[in-house]
């Protein structure tokens, strides 16, 4: 694609999901799916992503809250990984799970704690 939110959307989407995340999503599209991945890269990463109003964690942090409340749990995996490449701690993390506990639910804090703390132990041991 030439389009220049394209372009930036992709470059985006690789330094916060990661090469390796990207490549995948790039491997498995197909005639199906190919109109989706350029939707998601020209105008979620492309035009919301880099805008420049909100910092990457403040927007992590957004992303993280709207998956739990949503329960969009294999998308959450995903964004624990790359709330970490956009600077945010553990412990910062764990700041929004808890209070996801309270305006999202306790169940749905629940659940987000346990895929987190597989995630993050994924991360410390260089699995994920």
């Amino acid at each position: 694609m030439t389009d220049p939110h394209y372009q930036d959307g992709m470059k985006v989407r690789r330094e916060v999901l990661s090469d390796a995340h990207v490549d995948r999503a790039e491997a498995k599209k197909d005639d199906f799916t190919e109109d989706f991945q350029e939707l998601i890269t020209n105008y979620a990463w492309g035009s919301i992503w880099t805008r420049p109003g909100l910092d990457r964690s403040t927007r992590s942090v957004i992303t993280l809250t709207a998956l739990i409340a949503g329960g969009y749990w294999e998308e959450l995996e995903m964004h624990i990984r790359a709330a970490l490449r956009n600077g945010l701690t553990e412990d910062q993390i764990k700041e929004v799970f808890l209070q996801c506990a309270i305006y999202c639910s306790v169940p749905a804090a629940n659940t987000a704690f346990s895929i987190g703390r597989r995630v993050l132990q994924e991360e410390r041991t260089g699995q994920g």
